[in-house]
């Protein structure tokens, strides 16, 4: 297991996320998984859900290979369970503000994988304030990121702005 992984119940590891995930990754993203996010960024849920409009195959490749993997200033990295590719967690700059940003694939939500994979993430990233952006109306993607101690910083439109100030991955690494 790399430092961004945990275990799940059955590999002797403590899970309080109700259904049993596996073991929840982080790693590199790289070239080979983009077709898999996309995929999952045209499934008909997904896009409700998130208001999102999915891209056209090569506007997405070339977004992901010059925005994201090719942009020093982001940090990006696939989540993984049992080693198989459930989605993406990014973070970058916009004006002054840092922002994080996730993406599953329906077949890894409501089982604690996000929850997993975000407070992973949080560990890596420790720029704060950090903030998220979504719709007002994905509200599992507001709770998630409540649970995890973004709080409310505005609104955007039907956007609702949150701020992570300090998670539970600084507040342990402070005692240590």
């Amino acid at each position: 297991m790399t430092e961004f992984e945990t275990k799940g119940p059955e590999m002797g590891g403590e899970s309080t996320w109700g259904a049993e995930p596996g073991a929840v990754g982080l790693r590199e993203a790289v070239d080979a998984d983009l077709e898999t996010f996309l995929a999952y960024e045209h499934d008909p849920e997904a896009v409700r859900r998130s208001r999102f409009p999915p891209r056209e195959r090569d506007a997405f490749l070339t977004h992901w290979r010059t925005r994201v993997l090719g942009n020093p200033d982001c940090l990006v990295r696939t989540v993984t369970v049992d080693g198989e590719v459930a989605g993406n967690i990014v973070s970058w700059s916009a004006g002054d503000r840092r922002f994080i940003g996730y993406w599953l694939g329906r077949a890894y939500w409501a089982r604690g994988i996000g929850s997993r994979a975000l407070g992973l993430f949080l560990r890596e990233e420790r720029t704060r304030p950090l903030y998220a952006d979504p719709f007002s109306s994905n509200t599992a993607s507001v709770r998630l990121l409540r649970r995890h101690g973004f709080e409310d910083a505005g609104t955007d439109g039907e956007q609702v702005l949150l701020a992570l100030r300090t998670s539970a991955a600084d507040e342990e690494d402070a005692v240590s």
